[in-house]
């Protein structure tokens, strides 16, 4: 946290990466100029898009001294407003595991180049982009840190899963190579607290370095200050602080 006399700035661009099977895709890249170098992070979108609130969630991260990049994981489908890339993207069953978990690496190896990072790295990600994060933490290695914001099908019934998902996350259970941070809803139903149970009954298993924290009446995307019925500020409010009270204890040290 910046002190009033200190020098504050920040650059947020559009740039471009290599993401999976050597596509260039586009990724936001915001990061603070003040001395570094610093924590890098990579914010994973959720299925709403590559939007505004993502774009806002990276700044925010710059502006508490993480360098943040956030890659356009529906670059593919064409140019279009957020809302109706992710309506196109819903319709075609989401995209796959394996394409995510190579744009993330992707993401990744551009921070760990970039002269403003430290050389340590998290990911962060909600609503769907929590459930890529914990498989990039289980699947990408180099991450030094995770943060799973409500991810739903972290736990998935082997009926419910895809082609394009075809496992579970919570079955990388073991591969996981960095502390994780989770928060969750108490009136969630995606995932719902059963669902957060069995996670945390898998990270206990595999003796994981872990901690979870759940909020009573708080649903789905708690943090959405742009939903007024999903949005608590309470919550949010604690739960940012729970965010940055981990990574600087992860990524600063």
């Amino acid at each position: 946290m910046a002190n009033t006399h200190d020098y504050e700035g920040m650059v947020a661009e559009t740039v471009p990466i290599t993401g999976a099977n050597g596509d260039t895709i586009l990724a936001y890249f915001a990061r603070p100029t003040g001395p570094g170098p610093h924590p890098g992070m990579v914010f994973i979108h959720h299925l709403p898009g590559w939007d505004e609130w993502s774009k806002e969630a990276a700044r925010k991260l710059a502006y508490h001294g993480f360098a943040t990049i956030s890659p356009n994981l529906y670059h593919r489908e064409g140019n279009g407003s957020p809302e109706d890339v992710a309506a196109k993207i819903r319709a075609e069953g989401g995209v796959s595991d394996d394409q995510v978990v190579g744009d993330v690496a992707g993401a990744l190896k551009f921070l760990k180049s970039h002269p403003a990072v430290n050389g340590k790295a998290g990911c962060i990600g909600t609503c769907s982009g929590g459930r890529h994060t914990y498989l990039a933490a289980c699947r990408v290695p180099g991450f030094d840190a995770a943060v799973d914001l409500w991810g739903g099908r972290v736990v998935t019934a082997p009926e419910n899963l895809t082609a394009k998902q075809p496992v579970a996350p919570i079955d990388y259970t073991s591969s996981l190579g960095c502390p994780l941070l989770g928060l969750f809803g108490n009136d969630d139903k995606f995932p719902t607290p059963e669902e957060v149970d069995q996670h945390e009954a898998a990270l206990k298993l595999h003796g994981k370095d872990y901690e979870f924290h759940r909020y009573d009446g708080a649903g789905h995307g708690f943090f959405y200050h742009h939903f007024a019925a999903a949005y608590r500020a309470e919550a949010a409010v604690d739960g940012w602080k729970k965010v940055f009270a981990f990574l600087d204890a992860k990524l600063r040290a």
